[in-house]
């Protein structure tokens, strides 16, 4: 039986070669990813029969040493003095070597292997188109189902055998040999997805295989730091280091069973996988898998339809109907199919810029400044020409101006309408509307002049957008309503000094403005004021004038009037206008009047001013 086990190595070992140049053949004919990742799995597999074969060998050569020494014993009959020293038992001695220090070694090799495979075709399958030949298709499709045959009844086998002789030795090669029949199988799928019209099928079985191999480096690399810290047991035989646990869960599913019923019974300390209970679901395990697979079929009989969502029934493909919100049956899955859409909800795309919320600030952004990932548009320039511009000869410069770069964000916000046209009309219906509004901003732009959407033609600008969106999509069928289209961040590009001149040319055009407006500001400040002035001395002559004239027509007035009093009194009127002319002389003299005359008075006058009359007549009262 021993010898037949090394033979079953021996078989493994050749098939593991034989269908990794085939696989490995067979992915450089039909280019798939996932045949790359499982021609690298079934390298690993002949790494690891060869190894197990070696092993078996090895032991094989000292079992039969010691049967050999044995019979010696017996025929020339033992004695307790005989020599044992390592020298008697040489093939003992080289599985000892081996397993000391070619089996660490062949492990951390695999670890490499296993790492640097999984990394590199992660790496080489993200960057890579998908590549699968569609000639080859078939052709790799049936022949990694071949392999996938052949690998699962020679690697059945063996783990059978394995596990009925307890034999660790054929245990790796045998479940890297089932594991591999199941990755081929995998292949086959990923090949067949593709040919079904799934073109990233076999990348996203590429990757899976990947995270397999990475899985397994993980393992291996744990494994070798467990082993430097196990203890050696002499008569201890260790699990062998290139055997993957997690490769044989892989390849034999139902071990599971048995892991968890040890597990239970260490966890409870009773024989919990001998109660009916765990042996009825073992035994009925398909049984209860397919009542499950029955209860979530049912479940996809009822289909819950959210608030502000519309969904589209599908029989066999077909629309049949439109689901409002609330609760619905319908037959199972794949019978039926519901598609769900946002119909009350108001979506948005932007035109001209990639949003970047990291970018965003709060502050002022200059035009020199890019405010997101933006794009230029083509606009017109109206740029007005002289007469004589024209006759000199200048059409270069004219045509120089008739165009211009432009950078805008355009949000736009729609909501569906018509559920059946946004699905079934028009393939991509977000992107063709994205598209559509694209085309029609750089339409809009290129017969638009530049000054009038920087200044004031933003709001007309964007109602006109809006109603040439709406009607490209009506004439598309898409079954969508154009709620707003903004214009915002409207700046020259930012792309060398573009914006910085006309920065400069907007400046000079604003410093013109300003000093013309003041100039007439200036002009109606002098005007009021001369006018202002003028009118002061019109008014100051014309009141002169009439103070004059009246002075005089009162003088004249006084004169006719003093006649008739001169004839009726003229010696009364000769005293009252010398007593007049007196008081008006000494008005400012001191005067002193003597009201008693039958006294003998003596005075005496100091004719010397000692006091000044203001400070006489010094009011007493207090002002403020």
């Amino acid at each position: 039986m021993e010898r037949n086990i090394q033979k079953n190595g021996l078989v493994n070992l050749a098939v593991a070669v034989l269908i990794f140049l085939a696989g490995f053949g067979v992915t450089v004919f039909a280019g798939s990813l996932a045949g790359q990742a499982a021609s690298a799995f079934l390298g690993i597999g002949v790494l690891v029969a060869v190894i197990s074969w070696f092993q078996m060998r090895l032991e094989d050569n000292e079992r039969a040493e010691k049967l050999e020494l044995d019979e010696l014993a017996r025929s020339r009959g033992a004695s307790l003095f005989e020599s044992k020293d390592g020298g008697s038992f040489p093939a003992q001695n080289a599985r000892l070597q081996f397993e000391k220090y070619f089996v660490p070694g062949c492990a951390g090799l695999i670890l490499l292997l296993e790492a640097g495979g999984a990394w590199l075709l992660w790496h080489w399958g993200g960057q890579a188109a998908p590549g699968l030949k569609e000639a080859s298709a078939t052709a790799s499709l049936s022949l990694f189902a071949i392999f996938a045959l052949l690998l699962f009844l020679i690697g059945r086998f063996s783990v059978t055998i394995a596990r009925l002789e307890n034999h660790r030795l054929l245990r790796p090669g045998a479940s890297f040999l089932l594991a591999g029949a199941y990755v081929c199988a995998l292949t086959a799928l990923g090949i067949a997805g593709v040919e079904a019209k799934f073109p990233r099928a076999d990348f996203w079985v590429a990757r899976g295989l990947c995270g397999l191999l990475g899985l397994i480096a993980v393992e291996n690399l744990l494994t070798l730091l467990l082993e430097i810290y196990r203890p050696r047991i002499k008569g201890n035989i260790a699990r062998p280091l290139y055997e993957s646990r997690v490769v044989g869960i892989f390849a034999q599913p139902e071990s599971l069973f048995t892991t968890a019923a040890q597990t239970l019974d260490y966890q409870f300390g009773f024989k919990v996988s001998e109660t009916w209970f765990f042996q009825a679901a073992q035994k009925n395990l398909a049984a209860l898998l397919l009542l499950q697979l029955a209860a979530l079929i049912l479940s996809t009989t009822v289909v819950f339809v959210d608030v502000g969502e519309q969904a589209v029934l599908e029989h066999f493909g077909r629309p049949v109907a439109t689901l409002q919100p609330g609760a619905h049956f319908k037959l199972p899955w794949p019978a039926d199919k519901i598609y769900r859409y946002r119909t009350e909800q108001i979506q948005s795309f932007a035109v001209g810029y990639t949003p970047d919320a990291q970018g965003e600030t709060a502050g002022t952004i200059l035009w020199t400044v890019a405010h997101a990932k933006e794009e230029n548009f083509l606009v017109a320039n109206r740029a007005t020409v002289t007469a004589a511009a024209v006759g000199s000869g200048t059409n270069d410069a004219v045509r120089a101006q008739a165009v211009g770069l432009i950078t805008v964000s355009i949000p736009v916000q729609f909501q569906i309408t018509n559920v059946t046209d946004w699905a079934y009309k028009n393939s991509e219906p977000d992107a063709l509307l994205q598209d559509l509004a694209t085309r029609e901003v750089i339409r809009y732009f290129a017969g638009t002049d530049l000054n009038d959407v920087l200044s004031q033609g933003r709001l007309q600008a964007a109602d006109v957008l809006r109603e040439r969106i709406q009607a490209s999509a009506n004439a598309r069928s898409l079954g969508a309503k154009i709620i707003f289209v903004g214009l915002q961040d409207i700046h020259p590009p930012t792309a060398g000094d573009v914006a910085a001149t006309y920065e400069k040319v907007v400046g000079a055009q604003q410093t013109k403005l300003a000093k013309i407006l003041d100039a007439e500001a200036g002009a109606i400040r002098l005007n009021a004021v001369s006018g202002a002035q003028a009118f002061t001395i019109t008014n100051v002559a014309d009141a002169k004038r009439t103070q004059l004239v009246s002075s005089k027509i009162a003088e004249a007035a006084l004169f006719t009037n003093q006649i008739p009093a001169f004839a009726a009194a003229p010696s009364v009127y000769r005293q009252r206008l010398y007593a007049q002319s007196f008081a008006d002389a000494t008005k400012n003299a001191r005067k002193y009047v003597l009201l008693v005359t039958n006294t003998s008075d003596v005075l005496i006058f100091n004719l010397e001013d000692k006091i000044r009359d203001d400070l006489l007549n010094l009011s007493l009262t207090n002002t403020p």
